[in-house]
């Protein structure tokens, strides 16, 4: 890790499944949502972009928040697009994780506390949040510090 270049990886993912799907659907949904695979016999895919925008934020974005909801604002910030595709994310057992780093730019003059990400479906706005979760720690980011998910760090899992 070069100096001014910070990574973590998160570990806790929020988020309520009021119901059960079946394994195997549970792997063609992560699919379609990561890698923008269709579901054969499957009537309605992911409608949008081909790819997921992921953003950081300075406290929890909630289950009914959105992509703006507590997210950072820290001078230079933007959020990262990671393509709909197999060299984007790798699916397997139910989990999608990052097939790439996801490097976020540096921090100019004013910084913040990072203490959750999102990954959603716009690049900026409110956008619709799909996924939020925790980081293992708050990372403090401040002029010159680039925050960085390393690849395979940001999961998701479907269970």
């Amino acid at each position: 890790m070069g100096a001014g270049r910070v990574s973590w990886p998160p570990s806790t993912f929020l988020g309520e499944i009021d119901m059960s799907k079946a394994d195997s659907f549970e792997n063609d949904l992560m699919k379609l949502l990561f890698q923008a695979t269709t579901i054969s016999d499957f009537a309605q895919a992911l409608s949008g972009g081909s790819v997921l925008e992921i953003s950081l934020h300075t406290a929890d974005p909630g289950e009914t928040g959105n992509q703006s909801t507590s997210e950072t604002s820290y001078t230079n910030y933007a959020r990262v697009a990671v393509a709909r595709t197999a060299g984007g994310w790798t699916v397997s057992t139910n989990q999608a994780s990052n097939a790439g780093a996801i490097t976020f730019p540096q921090c100019g003059a004013s910084g913040a506390t990072l203490t959750y990400f999102g990954v959603g479906t716009n690049h900026t706005g409110t956008g619709r949040l799909l996924y939020s979760g925790q980081l293992t720690a708050p990372l403090t980011v401040s002029s010159g510090i680039t925050p960085s998910f390393a690849i395979g760090a940001l999961t998701v899992t479907e269970d």
